[in-house]
């Protein structure tokens, strides 16, 4: 893309670009109730605009939103994954859940993952191109769009869709600061959470940003050499490292992190691993969300019995961390990480 795209913008750069075609800066207001508050898709939806001032816009600051190619909701209606088209052809997903009182994004920060985790359906495809400020960006507008519908309103945004967010976070930061802008979709900094495989660097930026938003550490295991097998990653920043950059970011931030334990029957849900958790996670203010692994085509693994579940969880629990048990959302709708993705990449090829 050689020229930043009106998502991209925040609301200082949207008056500056303005600036250049010697609009005044109260067409940024403008333009931003309609992208924001209005949730129009494009500047042809604007009429608030004349019909030429529109026309010149779409050619200086181009307004690219994703194309939605699937919609796919879940039995008990409670989850809705969408497949996205880019300006490239590319494709990404987003995945919206229901709550009582909350209504959640689940967004992706890149085309693919590098992380090469095995047990992700979008780390075994590989990595081909981080997302701009603005693709993500799009994804939460077209998450709010699909709640208005239903006259819901979106809460929450956490990035755990394809891709690693702290691999991506200039883009994934810049988009939260747009989003967070109160005069634009003004989404509370503390309703983002960034989840990440545990890249220290990344962990070490956000202690110092002035951003309050939440820190989720895709544990799964505190075994280092088991770990390693499941996320690569973890050859370059094992626990131990990881669980110290936590604590700084704790001391920092005053922010508890939040671990996430995704439990493979027979593979990560012994009594032992839970009891390496407690030893690895000592004196981290944090939270311990524990979730039946997600199975995914072609994986011999199988989630964890909802009795070792249970266990595990309570190993934990007892040591004094509090602990939640997620459950899959979605399993129906191929809404794990990558899954519909890949099957439309498979589609496409045997046709």
């Amino acid at each position: 893309m050689n020229k930043p795209t009106l998502l991209d913008l925040p609301f200082e750069e949207l008056i500056a670009a303005l600036s250049e075609l010697e609009e005044p800066p109260f067409r940024a207001t403008q333009i931003w109730q309609a992208v924001f508050k209005d949730l129009r898709t494009s500047y042809e939806e604007t009429t608030t605009l004349s019909r030429a001032l529109r026309a010149r816009l779409a050619e200086a600051i181009p307004w690219h939103s994703a194309t939605t190619l699937k919609t796919l909701p879940s039995s008990d209606r409670r989850t809705t994954k969408l497949l996205l088209q880019l300006h490239d052809r590319e494709t990404i997903e987003t995945v919206i859940m229901r709550y009582v009182r909350r209504n959640t994004a689940c967004v992706s920060t890149q085309v693919g993952c590098g992380m090469g985790c095995k047990f992700c359906a979008t780390g075994q495809s590989g990595f081909t191109r981080d997302l701009t400020a603005g693709e993500i960006v799009g994804q939460i507008l077209a998450s709010a769009r699909l709640l208005h519908v239903e006259s819901r309103h979106l809460s929450n945004v956490v990035f755990m869709g394809m891709g690693e967010p702290l691999a991506n976070d200039d883009a994934t930061l810049k988009a939260i600061r747009i989003l967070n802008d109160p005069r634009g979709f003004s989404l509370g900094a503390r309703s983002f959470t960034i989840s990440t495989v545990g890249i220290i660097p990344g962990i070490q930026r956000l202690a110092q940003e002035a951003l309050q938003v939440n820190l989720a550490v895709s544990l799964h295991t505190a075994d280092e050499s088991l770990r390693s097998q499941l996320i690569p990653m973890n050859h370059l920043y094992p626990v131990s490292q990881i669980v110290r950059a936590c604590r700084q970011y704790v001391r920092a931030t005053h922010r508890r992190v939040t671990f996430e334990i995704a439990l493979i029957a027979g593979v990560n849900d012994s009594d032992a691993h839970a009891k390496q958790v407690t030893e690895a996670l000592h004196g981290v203010l944090c939270h311990v969300n524990v979730i039946p692994f997600n199975p995914i085509a072609g994986s011999p693994w199988q989630p964890s019995s909802s009795e070792r579940v249970k266990a595990y969880a309570h190993i934990i629990e007892s040591v004094g961390y509090p602990v939640s048990i997620r459950h899959s959302r979605g399993t129906d709708i191929q809404a794990g990480c990558g899954q519909l993705r890949a099957e439309s990449a498979n589609e496409q090829t045997s046709c």
